[in-house]
């Protein structure tokens, strides 16, 4: 496992962290799949943990995928053991729908939020979520909102919200999010010269309403290009 600790001081030095009395959802997102957006946003929420001290909530906004809280369990040497599964919603809220709904006996539906868990890491301030694809049924698909509610409850409980968006190149989930974060930082490879994909996705990250605060390099050993470091 590649150590990115002075990489994210840097960043944290960048992005910057909560402000008094307001808690702020960032989102890491990449154009394309392979750029290492779920190290990043793993590592950058890690870090505002066990270093920063702050209450930070990690969600994987790639619902059926599960990278982060697999690649947490995997790890417990670094990050902590997991604690018990608990409801990651404080409210009721979700992000997500699943549709159709599952019905109980007694007609009614089946909460969103109860697909949702979130599970405490090791000893320091830091939760991560992970959607229950167990509990889906043949047929049914799930949904990202272009709702703000959830995010908001979650404010209320953590200085800091690290949101890991899936590659814009197979899901619309980060333009979904984006203006409901207070930034959202792209992530690219180190060795990814192409600067058209990233440009794209931070221009239609702005038409969607959102905003981007940076661009990270993600294990960078050279300088970025001119055009991204006067674009963002």
């Amino acid at each position: 496992m590649v150590d990115l600790s002075a990489e994210m001081a840097e960043l944290w030095a960048r992005v910057g962290g909560p402000g008094p009395g307001r808690a702020r959802a960032i989102q890491f997102a990449a154009a394309t799949a392979g750029e290492g957006v779920s190290t990043v946003a793993r590592e950058f929420a890690f870090f505002a943990a066990a270093h920063a001290g702050k209450r930070v909530w990690l969600v994987d906004l790639d619902v059926l995928g599960e990278a982060q809280v697999l690649s947490i369990a995997d790890a417990p040497e670094r990050y902590g053991r997991l604690g018990p599964a608990s409801s990651a919603s404080p409210d009721g809220s979700a992000f997500f729908t699943v549709q159709p709904p599952l019905r109980r006996p007694d007609g009614r539906a089946w909460s969103d939020a109860r697909y949702f868990a979130a599970y405490a890491v090791g000893d320091v301030s830091l939760w991560v979520t992970q959607f229950r694809r167990d509990a889906m049924k043949p047929r049914q698909s799930v949904h990202i909102l272009p709702n703000g509610a959830y995010w908001n409850a979650l404010r209320r409980h953590a200085d800091l919200v690290v949101v890991d968006a899936p590659p814009a190149d197979r899901s619309q989930a980060a333009l979904t999010v984006a203006p409901f974060m207070e930034d959202t930082v792209l992530v690219v490879a180190a060795d990814q010269r192409d600067v058209q994909a990233p440009a794209r996705l931070r221009d239609a990250i702005a038409s969607a309403g959102g905003r981007c605060s940076g661009l990270f390099f993600n294990r960078a050993n050279f300088d970025a290009p001119r055009f991204l470091n006067n674009a963002f």
